[in-house]
């Protein structure tokens, strides 16, 4: 049998399991991961549990188990991790939404009503911490190139929601103000709760998809 970190091999029952194996995929499908996938899921983890400024290069390289050259070799900053491992959370993320939204009856066209079951269970992980995007511009928007990957990130977030509208005039208006409700959605269940942030989501799909006049 393979023998994996704990951190890689905590996963959660039922849907959640969904979450973890496409968000977090701890183990990353690898009998033995390198050191720098060591480096690349524990920073992940910490990164997104605990922030960006508050996780520091020697906690990371404490618990990733590799020695401080082998950090540098592999990741010659911290601004180079940061970048990474936002890449890895959009790849991550965005194959887990595309999944879930399936999962609860997304169709080309279909409608906006299977955001809101998609987000109930993000949000119900008890590993939720907001968008990691979000947070990443909050922390460290100034660092050269951040702000754009949160923009692509956001942006390939808003076509998939797009897909779920009818094609038309309307299509990427209702995409973008859809997107904007999700985002508003996942911040307010960061700071109060997941069933306040769907009850008002689901308010405003609703409204957007009401014939305009």
């Amino acid at each position: 049998m393979r023998k994996k970190n704990s951190r890689q091999t905590c996963l959660h029952a039922g849907i959640l399991a969904q979450v973890d194996r496409l968000v977090y995929n701890r183990a990353m499908d690898l009998a033995a991961p390198s050191p720098r996938d060591r480096i690349l899921l524990t920073a992940h983890d910490l990164f997104y549990r605990d922030g960006l400024r508050a996780t520091g290069i020697d906690r990371i390289i404490a618990e990733s188990g590799v020695a401080k050259l082998t950090f540098y070799r592999c990741f010659p900053s911290k601004y180079a991790l940061i970048r990474t491992f936002l890449d890895y959370r959009h790849e991550r993320w965005m194959a887990w939404f595309v999944d879930a939204l399936g999962r609860h009856g997304a169709t080309a066209g279909g409608g906006l009503a299977p955001l809101a079951p998609t987000l109930a269970e993000w949000f119900a992980d008890p590993l939720f911490r907001g968008c990691a995007f979000i947070n990443a511009m909050a922390e460290a928007g100034a660092l050269p190139g951040v702000a754009q990957i949160v923009q692509n990130h956001k942006n390939e977030m808003r076509q998939a929601i797009a897909g779920l509208q009818p094609a038309g005039p309307r299509q990427q208006a209702v995409a973008s103000a859809a997107a904007l409700a999700v985002d508003g959605a996942i911040v307010r269940a960061q700071m109060e709760g997941g069933e306040a942030a769907l009850a008002g989501l689901r308010l405003l799909l609703d409204a957007l998809e009401l014939p305009a006049g």
